[in-house]
C-alpha cells in the first residue's frame, strides 16, 4: 500500500497488516483492509452523509488511494450487513475492477446488487450464512450470526497463521429479538477458548450505559400511537429497517389502515426483504402510493425516508411543502430512527417545520418509537469477558466513542497498551500475539457531487461556505494595455448582500487609485492587476461591512 506521509515499516513475512479506511473517528463509511502474504481482504465498503459544512455534498467515499494498485490483490470484499454505511461505497470500489468478489448474507448480497444495478455493474458474489467457513487466498474467514437493526448481519473471524482477528460489524445483543436470531454468543466464546488476538468492535454505544433496548418494545408504541391518530400517519424511518417496517406494517393492519412506501430506496429495499421472506406483509395492507390518496385520511400510514433531515428525501420535502402530501392539522408524523451524529440540526430542523404546519410528531426524544442497533455499556463488557482478546481495536464511531470503548476493554483487565485508540489511514501489524501501530498514511475525504466523484476538494466547499455565509462581489475593470491606467470602471456587483450596491461607491475610487499605482510601479500583468482589485476591496468590505465575501475580479486589458 502507499505510505505516506509516514512510511509504515516493511511488511515482515509472517505478520498480518491492518489499516482502516474509514469508520474511525465518524459514525459511517465503514472499510477496513487486512493484508497477509501479499493478499488484500477488504470488510466492508460504506458512505458517510455529508454535514451542514459540506454543501452540495451527496456522499462522501472511503479514500481508495492506498489500494487503488493493488486491486487485482483483493480476494474479496466482506459486507457485515446491508447498510449504506457499511455496503454504500460498493459501487465506486466495483467502478475501479467490476469482478471483484463480494462475500455476504442473502439479504446484504440482495440489497448491494440492486444498488450495483443501478450503475450497471453485475458483481460476482458468494452467499455465506452463519456458522459457514470460506478461504479467500490467505484468509481463512468464519461466518458468525449476530443481532442488528437489520436482519442477516453477520460478524466475521479472520484467521491467518498471523493469529485470528474477530469483526463484529454493528451489532447488539437483543435477547428477544423480531426475527428470532440471536448475536452467537456460544461461537463468540468458542473463538475466546481458541484465542482472539485482534478484537475489532463497534464502539457506537460504548458511552451508553447498561443495555440497549429490546426492539420488541417498540411495536406496542407504534399501535398506540398509530391507533390513536385521527388523520394520516407518516413515519419515518432507514429505508433499510426492515424490522421497523415490519411493526408498522403490523400495526396499520391492527387498525385497519393501509400502507404506502414512498421513497425509491424505500419501496426498492422493502420489495427485497419480501420477496426473500424477511418482510412478512399482512394480506391487503401494503398499496401503491397513487391508490392511498384516495383513502379516507384516518385508514392511510405513509412509511418514508428522510429519517435524518436529508434535504431531498421525503419527510425533509413534506416538511418545505415540496411534495404531494402536504402535513397539517391533525396529521401524526413519527421519526422511528436514532439520530447519527451530526445530523441533529437538520432533524430538528424538519421537526420544527413539521409541528409549524400542525402536524404531530413523535420521535425518540418524546416516545421509544425506536431502539438503537448497537450495544450498550453492559453489552460490550459481556463480549470482552467473553472472548478475553489479547488486543482490541474500536471501530466504528467517533473519538468519544473509540474512548468509551477502551476504557471498557481495560476495565475487563485488557492492558492499556493493548487497547489501540487508531484513526483512519492507522496501519497496524499483528504477530505472534502482539497489535503495534506501525505507521500512519495521509488519507482524505473523497465526495461524491452529481455524477463527479473525488473531483471536489475541501478548497471547493470553504468557497461554497463563503458563497453561503458572506455573498459574492464580482468586480470588472478596463485598463489601458500599454499604461495600465483605468479606461472603465469598475463596475461592482454584490449577490448575498442587504446593502444596495450603492454601497461600494466609496471603493471605487481606491481601486482605481491602486490600479493607478500600480501602473505607475511597471504592474502590466492582468492577473497581478486582479490581485490588486481583489486586496482592495477586500480590505474595505472587511473594514466597513464586516464582511468576508467571496471577490471574483476580472481586468480587461484593452
Amino acid at each position: 500500500m502507499p505510505t505516506s506521509p509516514y512510511d509504515p515499516l516493511e511488511l515482515e513475512a509472517g505478520t498480518l497488516r491492518v489499516v482502516p479506511l474509514g469508520g474511525l473517528g465518524e459514525v459511517g463509511r465503514n472499510m477496513t483492509v487486512f493484508e497477509y502474504g501479499g493478499k488484500l481482504l477488504v470488510v466492508d465498503c460504506g458512505v458517510l452523509f455529508p454535514e451542514e459544512h459540506q454543501p452540495g455534498v451527496d456522499l462522501i467515499l472511503p479514500d481508495f488511494e492506498p489500494i487503488r494498485g493493488r486491486l487485482d490483490d483483493i480476494v474479496g470484499v466482506v459486507l457485515t450487513h446491508g447498510h449504506e454505511d457499511h455496503i454504500g461505497a460498493v459501487p465506486y470500489l466495483l467502478r475501479l475492477k467490476s469482478d471483484i468478489p463480494l462475500i455476504g448474507s442473502g439479504l446484504t448480497l440482495a440489497l448491494t446488487e440492486a444498488k450495483l444495478k443501478e450503475h450497471r455493474i453485475k458483481p460476482y458474489s458468494l452467499t455465506v450464512t452463519e456458522g459457514q467457513r470460506e478461504n479467500l487466498g490467505p484468509f481463512e474467514l468464519e461466518f458468525i450470526a449476530v443481532n442488528h437493526s437489520i436482519p442477516d448481519a453477520l460478524a466475521v473471524a479472520i484467521r491467518t497463521p498471523a493469529g485470528t482477528v474477530l469483526a463484529t460489524g454493528d451489532f447488539k445483543m437483543d435477547q428477544l429479538p423480531l426475527d428470532g436470531r440471536l448475536t452467537d454468543l456460544r461461537s463468540f466464546a468458542r473463538l475466546g477458548e481458541e484465542g482472539v488476538d485482534l478484537f475489532l468492535v463497534d464502539s457506537t454505544n460504548a458511552d451508553v450505559p447498561g443495555f440497549t433496548p429490546l426492539e420488541r418494545s417498540i411495536g406496542p408504541v407504534l399501535d398506540q400511537v398509530i391507533g390513536k391518530a385521527p388523520r394520516r400517519v407518516i413515519v419515518a424511518s432507514f429505508s433499510s429497517h426492515v424490522h421497523r417496517v415490519q411493526q408498522v406494517l403490523d400495526a396499520a393492519a391492527a387498525h385497519g389502515r393501509r400502507v404506502a412506501l414512498l421513497g425509491r430506496s424505500m419501496v426498492r429495499n422493502m420489495t427485497i426483504a419480501e420477496e426473500l421472506g424477511y418482510l412478512h406483509v399482512p394480506e391487503g395492507v401494503l398499496i401503491d402510493y397513487k391508490q392511498a390518496r384516495d383513502l379516507p385520511e384516518d385508514r392511510i400510514v405513509y412509511m418514508s425516508t428522510g429519517s435524518q433531515g436529508e434535504p431531498m428525501a421525503v419527510l425533509s420535502r413534506m416538511a418545505n411543502l415540496d411534495h404531494a402530501i402536504e402535513p397539517g392539522p391533525g396529521d401524526t408524523v413519527i421519526l422511528a430512527s436514532s439520530l447519527i451524529p451530526g445530523n441533529e440540526n437538520a432533524v430538528y430542523r424538519v421537526i420544527d417545520g413539521l409541528t409549524k404546519l400542525g402536524a404531530n410528531v413523535v420521535h425518540k426524544g418524546n416516545a421509544q418509537v425506536h431502539v438503537s442497533g448497537h450495544a450498550a455499556a453492559g453489552e460490550l463488557l459481556y463480549c470482552y469477558n467473553i472472548l478475553k482478546p489479547r488486543n482490541v481495536l474500536p471501530v466504528h464511531g467517533e473519538y468519544r466513542h473509540l474512548m468509551a470503548n477502551a476504557r471498557l476493554a481495560q476495565d475487563t483487565g485488557i492492558a492499556p497498551e493493548r487497547t489501540i485508540i487508531a484513526e483512519n489511514g492507522t496501519v497496524i501489524d499483528l504477530k505472534d500475539g502482539d497489535a503495534r501501530v506501525v505507521g500512519q498514511l495521509d488519507l482524505g475525504f473523497v465526495y461524491v457531487d452529481g455524477s463527479t466523484v473525488g473531483e471536489i476538494t475541501d478548497a471547493d466547499l470553504k468557497d461554497r461556505r463563503i458563497l453561503g455565509e458572506e455573498g459574492f462581489i464580482s468586480v470588472i475593470v478596463v485598463v489601458d494595455a500599454s499604461t495600465g491606467h483605468v479606461i472603465s470602471g469598475p463596475e461592482i456587483h454584490a449577490r448575498g448582500f442587504a446593502e444596495d450596491d450603492a454601497v461600494f461607491a466609496d471603493v471605487k475610487p481606491k481601486i482605481a487609485a491602486a490600479l493607478a499605482e500600480a501602473a505607475t510601479s511597471g504592474v502590466r500583468d492582468s492577473h497581478a492587476l486582479s490581485q490588486v482589485v481583489r486586496r482592495t476591496i477586500g480590505r474595505w468590505v472587511n473594514q466597513s461591512l464586516r464582511r468576508r465575501p467571496m471577490i471574483v475580479p476580472l481586468v480587461i486589458e484593452a
